[in-house]
């Protein structure tokens, strides 16, 4: 399964090609222009806006360095990302 939203990169030629090329087994699935609820990084970006959000940071590099760390964190929480994914609503497994 496939699921797209409108990002222009899910839009190309290439990937409508390879969409034709594989219809006998993939199905696509397009989510409206902009489904934030419906996409499971909404939920992770949120996360991470609520920590950094009053960061002073001094630089473009120190808020990088803050995201990249708080990613890493989530990354080991996978708790906090399955809550990310169950607040879609979509159905999770095979």
């Amino acid at each position: 399964m496939l699921v797209r939203d409108t990002v222009r990169l899910h839009l190309t030629a290439r990937i409508r090609g390879f969409i034709v090329a594989n219809a006998h087994w993939l199905t696509v699935v397009q989510l409206p222009a902009y489904a934030t609820d419906l996409n499971p990084q909404e939920g992770i970006w949120s996360l991470v806006k609520r920590d950094i959000g009053n960061l002073p940071a001094a630089d473009l590099g120190q808020i990088a360095r803050a995201v990249k760390c708080r990613l890493k964190q989530i990354q080991y929480r996978p708790d906090l990302v399955d809550s990310c994914l169950a607040g879609t609503g979509l159905p999770i497994g095979g």
